[in-house]
């Protein structure tokens, strides 16, 4: 990363040594040995060796981040904790932590402790102040119209997406599933974006990022890791339709206000528009705003003063009655939103 560029990259994504710090074999029940982390490029001296590598590289990737670049980091309890700790204490403006909560987790085979079903992520921006990307629509989208959350339910890689030598053996011990990088990908970058994985690995990061049409940069000291990643890389194909990656976001969208609606025939002077459950009314002023028994102003003004309020979304606070069914007048702006395009 000291060879990159200042303010050169959109997003970064790390998936750092967890430093887990594990003492001795573990097996099953029935006696077999479990396939875990025991490479050498995850272990440490100490806790003050991994805190001084982990200062390093955060040190690093905020440099090379744009301005309104994000970060992303995953871990474990072993290490996440003193990640976040470093993030702040480097002036990092954390977003959000986001658990990635596994369908199909390892058991803990001694039954000591509860068995480590999730691991978090941390996503960070350069500043408090920074205009960052979060393609909010998308993600929308992806979780059948509703407002993403913070766990995310997700298998582990497995099955044909594992990758495997001739002899059965996991080429890469922590590879990550692409369903975990397509949604972060998605959201917080767009097409032609420069994303960077300093700890590459298998490459999922470059395969779902070229796949998504996103330029990608890996790094990787361990040559058999990024022979794995270049061939994995090279079969994968882009989407060709530019159309089928953009992120449809509303606030690309033309703006509709109110008012428009009357001007088009949509709706009329004198409608009575109803909040939920027909708890709250109003009346349609000619001149776009509405008034109530007490208030009188834009949609979102009343939507608010009814409630008692700071602020309301009239667009979906407010609806209509069609044939007793309610339906809610931002389906009015869509339609007419439609036409215009």
């Amino acid at each position: 990363m000291r060879a990159l560029p200042e303010a050169s990259v959109d997003l970064v994504f790390a998936d750092p040594p967890y430093n887990l710090q594990l003492g001795g074999e573990l097996h099953r029940p029935n006696n077999t040995r479990v396939d875990g982390v025991e490479d050498a490029w995850d272990r440490f001296d100490d806790l003050a060796t991994y805190d001084a590598f982990t200062r390093a590289w955060l040190s690093e990737a905020r440099r090379v981040l744009k301005p309104n670049g994000t970060l992303w980091v995953i871990g474990t309890y072993h290490n996440i904790f003193r990640v976040g700790a470093t993030l702040q204490d480097l002036d990092y403006w954390i977003l959000n932590d986001v658990v990635w909560r596994k369908t199909n987790p390892m058991p803990n085979f001694r039954g000591t402790r509860f068995a480590n079903a999730h691991e978090t992520l941390i996503w960070a921006a350069k500043s408090a102040d920074a205009r960052y990307t979060f393609n909010y629509a998308s993600m929308k989208a992806l979780n059948d119209d509703l407002q993403m959350r913070s766990d995310w339910l997700l298998p582990i890689c497995g099955g044909g997406e594992r990758l495997r030598d001739e002899d059965g053996k996991k080429q890469h011990s922590t590879q990550k599933p692409e369903a975990l990088l397509h949604r972060v990908i998605l959201a917080s970058s767009k097409p032609g974006d420069l994303v960077l994985d300093p700890f590459f690995g298998s490459g999922t990061t470059g395969a779902v990022a070229k796949r998504l049409g996103r330029r990608w940069l890996g790094l990787e000291r361990e040559e058999g890791y990024a022979k794995v990643a270049r061939e994995r890389i090279a079969k994968v194909v882009p989407v060709a339709d530019p159309e089928l990656i953009t992120p449809q976001e509303k606030r690309a969208e033309p703006r509709i206000p109110f008012g428009w609606l009357l001007e088009n025939g949509l709706l009329e002077p004198g409608t009575v528009l109803y909040g939920p459950g027909r708890r709250w009314s109003a009346k349609v002023r000619a001149d776009g705003t509405l008034i109530s028994s007490d208030h009188r102003g834009s949609i979102h003004q009343v939507g608010a003063a009814v409630q008692g309020a700071p602020a309301c979304n009239g667009w979906t606070f407010w609806h209509l009655d069609v044939e007793g069914k309610a339906v809610p007048i931002d389906l009015l702006r869509q339609k007419l939103r439609a036409q215009l395009n």
